[in-house]
């Protein structure tokens, strides 16, 4: 095997990898919300195992946090548009949502960015692309319409605000690729978002009294939360390496298999059928990801250090 087609195989596995790990973030979710845990109590925990993590890293090669005006509105932005608002519209909305939907409407990430930095003039239009954003939508009206995936006729709402996640995911690309990208590195960027994170959740859990004691014994939520906390801050090292070797557009193509692999685990763990609307909905939702998907040159290396699609 040659040096190209072994560094290419390597960046397939990376990819394979780091989209399974991802597409698992559902179900966990699912199950970390079994029991009742609060939004801001489980915000509180993903944070302190970020900043647990993401700490180590930045000790271990030799980062030092920027303290930059810019910097921290970065991380303001990065924090409360990548991290505690949109996870607490997904913990809320998990416990009346099944896993498989969760997994479809957290990958309109890349459909909701594009209308917004069209906007901004980060981007151009394309024909083909917006008919990617229409697919999206198209996908999110079945949903809608037929109540794919609301147990019990539940309230479609929460698919609604399920589906401000990735709106705000979108808005912290936004801002990152047009302001932030200079101020600091990825991981310096997840790590300032994280504490910060951490500062507001943590005695809003208190006062709200949702906080989650570590002491506590711990059952199948504590131990998916914890494993779900562990699984993005792994799988998004491994996409800031991939983009970075491979590029933005091959790193891309994670979201088919985050939806692919958040849909199957959610049949195996949590035991979910689906209605034929929904596969209906899938089926648009990929062909969606397939038009909206950035195109060389226009992709170029451009990275948003936060979470990515299924993130």
């Amino acid at each position: 095997m040659t040096a190209v087609a072994r560094t290419t195989a390597l960046h397939f596995a990376v990819l394979i990898g780091l989209g399974t790990l991802w597409g698992l973030g559902q179900p966990l979710t699912k199950i970390a919300v079994s029991t009742g845990h609060g939004p801001l109590g489980l915000a509180q925990w993903v944070a302190a195992v970020d900043v647990l993590l993401l700490g180590l890293v930045c000790l271990a090669t030799g980062r030092r946090l920027p303290l930059s005006s810019a910097a921290l509105r970065l991380y303001a932005m990065v924090a409360i548009f990548g991290m505690l608002v949109p996870q607490i519209f997904s913990y809320t909305a998990a416990p009346h949502l099944a896993g498989g939907v969760l997994a479809l409407v957290i990958s309109l990430v890349p459909m909701a960015a594009l209308p917004l930095n069209l906007a901004l003039g980060l981007e151009g239009f394309a024909a083909g692309r917006a008919a990617g954003v229409l697919c999206g939508m198209a996908a999110m009206a079945l949903l809608l319409l037929r109540g794919a995936g609301l147990p019990g006729g539940g309230d479609w709402g929460f698919l609604l605000l399920a589906a401000l996640t990735p709106a705000c995911y979108a808005v912290e690309g936004a801002y990152v690729a047009g302001w932030g990208r200079a101020a600091a590195d990825p991981v310096q960027t997840l790590t300032g978002a994280a504490l910060l994170t951490l500062l507001v959740a943590s005695p809003l859990a208190l006062i709200s009294g949702t906080a989650i004691s570590p002491l506590a014994p711990w059952g199948p939520a504590e131990r998916a939360l914890l494993a779900s906390a562990f699984i993005s801050v792994f799988a998004y090292t491994a996409y800031v390496w991939l983009v970075g070797r491979a590029g933005a557009v091959f790193g891309a193509q994670v979201s088919y298999i985050v939806t692919a692999v958040g849909v199957g685990a959610s049949m195996v763990m949590l035991g979910e059928g689906y209605p034929a609307s929904f596969w209906a909905a899938l089926a648009l939702l990929f062909a969606g990801l397939f038009l909206v998907q950035p195109r060389p040159p226009a992709a170029g290396g451009r990275f948003a250090p936060g979470r990515a699609p299924g993130a």
